[in-house]
């Protein structure tokens, strides 16, 4: 029984694939959460094999979640569900670890099928979808605009306290480092969590290096 949670913040959608996918008698919904951070909380207790994912949602994004996600739970498989199919979201959410990414119109087959081949392995797409991800990696240079780094206003000293965790120091060798006492350090990485909307230490290395922040 394969064990899937729906993420999505559009409470009609969310019970619209939820009552289709319940049809399935290998699948089993185990949640649906209305923004990622509701997902993350809800993973803690209940692991899932894959999510589906809704990409605009309030408090944390889609592409946020995911990356989010795969810090913690690598092996729990992603497909992205949603309206959107404009490059920067594609190669944002494929960046960001995604298996697979369909858009909402998708029929119940196209979607099961999709489900089933992510699990073995495979990457699902909607066709237009994997077009396009063809066409960004065939042209190298449409990855470089899209991936400007994003300014998540880390202070010099906060990009610092950042790079020497990610090297592995611990709070009282990065205070040595920088001349700073323990505590102003937990207080910088308080503020960096802050900023990226992280909870812990793995996620904050991931989103910072994965936005150019270093």
């Amino acid at each position: 029984m394969l064990k899937i949670a729906i993420v999505e913040d559009n409470i009609f959608l969310q019970r619209a694939i939820r009552e289709k996918l319940s049809l399935e008698a290998d699948l089993k919904i185990k949640f649906c959460a209305s923004n990622g951070i509701e997902a993350l909380e809800k993973l803690e207790a209940d692991r899932v094999d894959l999510i589906l994912m809704d990409i605009e949602m309030p408090k944390m994004n889609g592409i946020e979640t995911v990356l989010a996600i795969k810090a913690r739970f690598p092996l729990i498989k992603v497909i992205m569900l949603t309206v959107f199919d404009n490059d920067e979201n594609i190669f944002n959410a494929i960046k960001a670890g995604a298996d697979g990414y369909f858009l909402k119109d998708v029929s119940h087959q196209e979607l099961c099928r999709g489900i089933s081949e992510t699990m073995q392995g495979g990457a699902a797409m909607t066709p237009s979808i994997a077009a396009k991800t063809l066409k960004l990696l065939r042209e190298p240079q449409a990855f470089k605009n899209i991936s400007k780094p994003r300014d998540f206003a880390l202070t010099a000293r906060e990009v610092e306290v950042l790079d020497l965790l990610s090297k592995g120091l611990k709070y009282s060798a990065i205070a040595d480092n920088l001349f700073l006492s323990v505590s102003t350090i937990r207080k910088h990485i308080e503020n960096i969590y802050g900023k990226l909307q992280v909870h812990n230490k793995l996620e904050a290395i991931q989103k910072a290096k994965n936005n150019g922040v270093f």
